[in-house]
């Protein structure tokens, strides 16, 4: 897994408005629609992706290898 913030500044104030977590799994090809459809839903049950929302943007992308 690799997390990258984006940071600007606003008058001033570094303030973090985004960020993406890559997730690279190595999955059998029986289990790659399952990987797939935990991934869509993973932020919902994510504590730290909903104590977020609504104040930075929270991506993620999903790398099958």
């Amino acid at each position: 897994m690799e997390v990258e913030g984006e940071v600007f500044d606003h008058d001033g104030v570094l303030v973090i408005e985004r960020i993406t977590a890559r997730y690279r799994l190595r999955v059998p090809e029986d289990k790659r629609a399952e990987a797939e459809r935990v991934h869509g839903v993973h932020a919902r049950a994510c504590p730290v992706a909903r104590s977020l929302e609504g104040g930075i943007d929270v991506r993620t992308e999903l790398e099958i290898a």
